[in-house]
């Protein structure tokens, strides 16, 4: 197994459940003593680290390579994403935007496009993509993390619909509120905040059973439906009231 963005939160939380189950896994991170942290508390044989941006879409294929010729993949979950406040007249804000979908839409696409050929080859295997319940609706001062999101869930649809009849699944996973880094910095009230343990137990359970869209926790599965239904208007006067995430740089 195959998992980016493991250098902690959900990706290492992931790594963690799929390890006491004996799989061998390949570890894609930014931080290298994390993730050979993470590895060297890990049960089990045959795991491998690799320690790049995935933006490197060299370095990445690289490592997607390295790990294929140590025997098949069964299952590749493309978790590595980060997240800002962005403010589109803020020239300052163009790189974080390219940062964000960079990481979080096209290093997606390019974790995936290695393992494509060998998966279908052998007629199984899945391919996870991580999404969030922040791509269901614009959210203000977000506009390119819920964008990002929105998109990763439109591709891993369209890579599903793609990939139908080859025996090769592709599972997309939206967490709500997660308790990782990524959200501790957020300034605002998060209901439903799930410990990254849980979350990983039970995004591995819709994993195995194939769905092809799954949000978790299940009450924001019920908010994310009721956030389609609003009307603009009364979204948009909602909305225009929340607390915004802090732009990089600046503190919560």
């Amino acid at each position: 197994m195959f998992i980016t963005g493991a250098s902690s939160g959900i990706g290492a939380a992931l790594a963690r459940r799929y390890a006491a189950r004996g799989a061998a896994l390949g570890l894609v991170g930014r931080r290298r003593e994390a993730l050979q942290a993470l590895c060297d508390g890990l049960p089990g044989q045959g795991h491998r680290i690799y320690a790049l941006d995935v933006r490197d879409r060299a370095a990445l294929h690289a490592a997607a390579r390295d790990f294929l010729a140590h025997g098949p993949v069964d299952a590749v979950i493309a978790s590595a994403g980060i997240s800002a406040g962005t403010l589109t007249e803020a020239p300052e804000d163009h790189a974080v935007f390219e940062a964000i979908f960079d990481t979080n839409v096209l290093a997606m696409a390019a974790t995936f496009a290695p393992f494509v050929a060998p998966l279908r080859a052998r007629g199984r295997g899945t391919l996870v993509g991580i999404g969030s319940v922040a791509g269901v609706r614009g959210l203000p001062g977000a506009g390119a993390y819920s964008a990002s999101k929105a998109a990763v869930r439109a591709y891993c649809e369209s890579l599903r619909v793609e990939l139908r009849g080859s025996g090769v699944r592709v599972v997309t996973i939206a967490p709500g509120f997660i308790a990782t880094p990524m959200t501790a910095r957020n300034p605002y009230r998060m209901p439903f905040l799930m410990p990254v343990e849980r979350f990983a137990e039970r995004a591995v359970r819709a994993i195995d059973a194939g769905v092809s869209y799954r949000v978790i926790p299940w009450p924001m599965a019920w908010v994310a439906r009721l956030l389609r239904l609003v009307p603009d208007a009364l979204y948009d006067r909602a909305a225009a009231r929340r607390k915004r995430k802090p732009r990089m740089g600046e503190r919560p």
